[in-house]
């Protein structure tokens, strides 16, 4: 669900209740963030580099980062540049739980033009192989 407001917004999530649960390339590619006080070239790096930041992040136990497993559900950056990450994990039970949110915080505090991050858990909706992207299908032999 997206909301217009007047902040720079890059907004990844797949729709609450799609058919077929769109891929990270998918909603990457349909990216199209409202004109703000961030730089329309500056908000495109900014975008670039948040996503290579987010494919340094791995799950220990699945071999595929957490980008193209289609665990990052929404990234908002603010005009006090701020950047909200919503995800999820593919198991409310996964061992890495509680350190996860603070690998990907990590990562994309170092994003150039990035002041501060929060990332926040969600389990809504549920992590389905199919939000997986087809690079990931292809690593883990899921075709």
């Amino acid at each position: 669900m997206t909301q217009t407001t007047d902040r720079d917004m890059i907004d990844l999530s797949a729709p609450r209740t799609p058919a077929k649960p769109a891929t990270p390339a998918e909603v990457a590619a349909s990216v199209s963030p409202p004109a703000g006080a961030i730089p329309q070239d500056e908000l495109a790096r900014i975008t670039d580099d948040v996503v290579a930041a987010l494919k340094t992040v791995y799950d220990p136990e699945i071999p595929v980062d957490i980008y193209e497993l289609g665990l990052i559900y929404k990234v908002d950056l603010e005009d006090d540049r701020t950047l909200k990450v919503e995800m999820s994990l593919t198991a409310p039970g996964c061992p890495v739980a509680g350190e996860m949110p603070g690998w990907v915080q990590e990562a994309v505090e170092k994003v150039d033009g990035v002041e501060r991050a929060l990332v926040e858990l969600t389990f809504e909706p549920p992590w389905t192989p199919d939000r997986m992207s087809d690079e990931a299908r292809l690593a883990l032999n899921m075709f």
